[in-house]
This record gives C-alpha cells, sequence and structure tokens, in this order.
C-alpha cells in the first residue's frame, strides 16, 4: 500500500497533529509510511511476511496518549516495547511523548521513559500555546543507536532557542538514566494562554494577578521545565517532546528535528526547514457541490464549508486567526475539532487532485473514489448547517447571558454541541464521523502523495 519507508508514523488518535508531522516529514524529504495501532499489534514494526520490511523509527504524533494506548492494546504496546527494546527508535511528540512515560496503570503507556507526567500545580498553564524560550545543556547531545546499531549522536542546537510548544503536558524527573535535551526558559513573543496573548499583558498587571489573585503567569513560569528528553531502552532509544518541532515555519525547531531524524536512522533529510502550511479555501465561498464521483471536488466543497464556518466564528468574534493553519476560539468552543476537520479536508483534497494525475488502475485512488461519496456529501451538510446555528445560538445566548441568563435554552444548546461535536473532552458527533471517513481515506490512499499535483 505504500512505498518502503523505515520510518513509520501512528496515525490513530493524531487528527491535525498526525497530519503535521506526516507533512513535516514529507517537507524535509524522509520518506514515511501511515500505520495503525491495529497494523501495530499484528507486527508491523517487525516485517512480518507479507509485510513491508519492517521499521527503523517510530513516530508517534500528538493527539490523546490514553486514546492511542486504548487502540494499541497490550498486544500492540508490548510490540511497540519489543520494537525499541530490539534496537528500534522511538519518536514521540507531546501526546506520542506521554505516551511513553511510565504509568501507575499499565495499560495508560509504554513505560520507555522511567519518568512520568506531572500535573500542573495551576491547571490554566496547560493551556499555553507558541513558542518558548528553551536553553539546552553543554553536552553533545545523547548517544543515539540506529537499527544497525551504529553509533550517533542527536545534535543540539545553540541555545537560547525558540520552541513551539501546542497544550503541552509536563515531565516529572525521577530515577532512571534520562537525558535532558531542552529545558524551557521562559515566555515566547506568540505565547497565548487559551484565547489571551501574553505579550499584550503588561508586567504590572502580571505581578497584580500574582498577588491578588493568585494566578501566577510571570515570565518565569516556565523556567526549568524540561521540553525534550532522550534515553536507553534495552538496545534502542526514544526522544521524548512536548515542543512540536514538526511545527511549520519553526526554524529552529525544524533544523534540529532534521538532525533528530537523522541521528535515529531515519536517513539524511534532505531539507531542514517546514514551510508554511495554508489551509484557507480558494474562492469567496463553498463552491456548489458537484458530482459524488469527482472527490477532489468533494473535498473541495467540504474544505471550503468548514472554513466558512470559522469564518462565521471569526466575524462574531468566537474564533480568530491564529497562524495559517490554526483558529483560536474563545474557552469552551470547539476550536479543537474545526481545526481538525478544517486540516483533513484539505489534506483530502491535496491527495485527491493527485488522485487525478494517477493511472486508472490505482489502486489507492479507487479506494478514494469509494470513501468519498454521496454519504459524505450528506454528512458535511448536515454538520455544517447544524454548526452554524449552533454557533450563533451560542453567541447570542453569551450576548443576553448578563440581563436574560434563560433567553436560549441551555439544555438545546447542549444537546446539539453533543449531536455535532460529542462530549468537550472526549470529542464525538458528527464532527467525529466525518474526521472518521477523511483519515480512513488518507490512510487507504496514502501513497498518493507520493505522486506529483495534478496541473
Amino acid at each position: 500500500m505504500q512505498c518502503e519507508s523505515g520510518v513509520y508514523i501512528l496515525w490513530d488518535a493524531s487528527h491535525i497533529w498526525g497530519l503535521m508531522a506526516w507533512r513535516a516529514l514529507r517537507a524535509l524529504g524522509v520518506p514515511s509510511r501511515l500505520v495503525k495501532a491495529k497494523e501495530i499489534a499484528e507486527g508491523a514494526l517487525h516485517g512480518k511476511p507479507g509485510r513491508h520490511g519492517g521499521a527503523r523509527l517510530l513516530l508517534v504524533p500528538g493527539g490523546s496518549a490514553r486514546r492511542k494506548a486504548a487502540l494499541l492494546g497490550r498486544t500492540g504496546r508490548a510490540a511497540i516495547r519489543d520494537f525499541v527494546h530490539g534496537g528500534g527508535n522511538y519518536l514521540g511528540f507531546c501526546g506520542g511523548a506521554g505516551l511513553a512515560l511510565s504509568h501507575a496503570r499499565e495499560e495508560q503507556g509504554l513505560g520507555l521513559c522511567p519518568w512520568t507526567r506531572a500535573p500542573y500545580a495551576q491547571r490554566f498553564q496547560h493551556l499555553i500555546s507558541g513558542h518558548v524560550l528553551a536553553t539546552v545543556p553543554d553536552a553533545a547531545g545523547a548517544p543515539i543507536c540506529d537499527a544497525a546499531a551504529q553509533a550517533a549522536t542527536v545534535p543540539l542546537p545553540p541555545a537560547p532557542i525558540s520552541l513551539p510548544v501546542w497544550w503541552p503536558g509536563r515531565f516529572a524527573p525521577g530515577p532512571g538514566d534520562v537525558t535532558l535535551l531542552a529545558t524551557g526558559i521562559a515566555p515566547g513573543a506568540d505565547l497565548w494562554l487559551a484565547d489571551l496573548p501574553l505579550a499584550g499583558v503588561p508586567p504590572h498587571v502580571l505581578e497584580t494577578w500574582r498577588v491578588c489573585y493568585g494566578v501566577d503567569l510571570s515570565p518565569d513560569f516556565l523556567a526549568g521545565q524540561p521540553l525534550v528528553v532522550s534515553g536507553a531502552f534495552g538496545a534502542g532509544r526514544y526522544l521524548l517532546s512536548y515542543s512540536h518541532l514538526e511545527t511549520p515555519e519553526s526554524p529552529a525547531a525544524n533544523a534540529w528535528l532534521a538532525d533528530i531524524l537523522r541521528g535515529l536512522g531515519a536517513g539524511t533529510p534532505r531539507a531542514a526547514a517546514v514551510p508554511a502550511w495554508r489551509l484557507e479555501s480558494g474562492g469567496d465561498g463553498p463552491p456548489p457541490m458537484l458530482a459524488a464521483h469527482d472527490p477532489a471536488a468533494l473535498a473541495r466543497h467540504a474544505r471550503a464549508r468548514i472554513h466558512a464556518l470559522l469564518d462565521l466564528g471569526v466575524e462574531h468574534h468566537l474564533f480568530f486567526r491564529r497562524t495559517p493553519w490554526l483558529w483560536g476560539w474563545r474557552a469552551g468552543l470547539p476550536g479543537m475539532a474545526c481545526n481538525n476537520l478544517l486540516a483533513a479536508f484539505a489534506e483530502l483534497e491535496e491527495l485527491a487532485r493527485r488522485a487525478d494525475a494517477a493511472p486508472a488502475t490505482c489502486e489507492a485512488r479507487e479506494r478514494l473514489r469509494q470513501g468519498l461519496g454521496p454519504h459524505f456529501a450528506d454528512l458535511v451538510a448536515l454538520f455544517a448547517e447544524g454548526a452554524e446555528g449552533w454557533l450563533m445560538a451560542s453567541r447570542l445566548a453569551a450576548m443576553l447571558a448578563p440581563s436574560l441568563p434563560d433567553a436560549v435554552d441551555s439544555r438545546g444548546l447542549a444537546h446539539q454541541r453533543a449531536a455535532l461535536f460529542g462530549h468537550p473532552m472526549r470529542g464525538g458527533g458528527l464532527a467525529e464521523e466525518l474526521l472518521q471517513i477523511a483519515e480512513e481515506c488518507l490512510y487507504s490512499a496514502q501513497e498518493l502523495a507520493a505522486l506529483p499535483p495534478h496541473g
């Protein structure tokens, strides 16, 4: 299904972070293969007969560590441990880093690293996003062994550097031989707390918050926090990062990622930068729905409908433009679900355009056509219309709340949100159903990404 590659990316429960990691490796010129938890449990990492030739590096993107662990199951988790212990390498970003840590309950993680995940003393500090300034130790880097057990290193960039974080967890340092590769110093210029840009808060206000209200967001609240660590597990190595080094347009992080990939046996990257990821749709509005046998048109329409939904939110101060690939949102709104959909549909449109250049006999092209059909088109329309109505009702409820708190039925709002977006933390609803269709199409037709774009 995919060209031979020694770099596997765990596709499950990653969403926009899986897409970002896959895109980054393609931009750096590192071939990779998307793999599911079920395949890992069936032996994909070890190259069982009839499968691809096995992996040198497993990259686990961000997303829910707990969900990834559950989908891997006991067999899949043991397969990853065996893979690394036998000389394989593991690279985890954010949720993928959390998955590799040690947990009180064995079924929640891999236990590759003896450290655990630390709770935040002030939970709201988990809501930070953007860049942080970080420093690295003077050491030349932790030794890394590739699949052939040949010695290499993880080169370290000069300090201090700017590293991107997107709602990160925290390491809890403990016993064990773990090498600290990067430590937080202070917020970067673009660091936000939820929908609040910290750079716009005067220092005296931050001090007032700390003294009067017990909210500590002073510039040193990140100081000393480990961001990137590495270590050995048997004959293999792990590198865990709560910084998303694959973030587009993060030069220092991208260059370090290229060095890390080289050190972890992924070959020699052809580039050291990940370009901008622009998810805007073209035109002034959603194009008309075209024939169901045209995957590119359906994906383009789906992308435009979600883009229009986000634009509506921006117009009414519910969403805001954060980066070319990420919209921000007011606290409590399902902004991440919308970002996940927009990213998946944009990638789906690009893959469908490449399918137009594929031979008529290409199996991936046919799988894409089968996945994007009338049911997908109907779900897009149902979701977009419902989400537009729900967003505007939420806006109305917030506007009237101070004087008429019961003017908009809160039970109706909650019920509609659940139907559209599922649980605020666990997701679900129509958004999840659409995302599953899109991600299954991307996975089943992933080899199309290697083809040139049509036209």
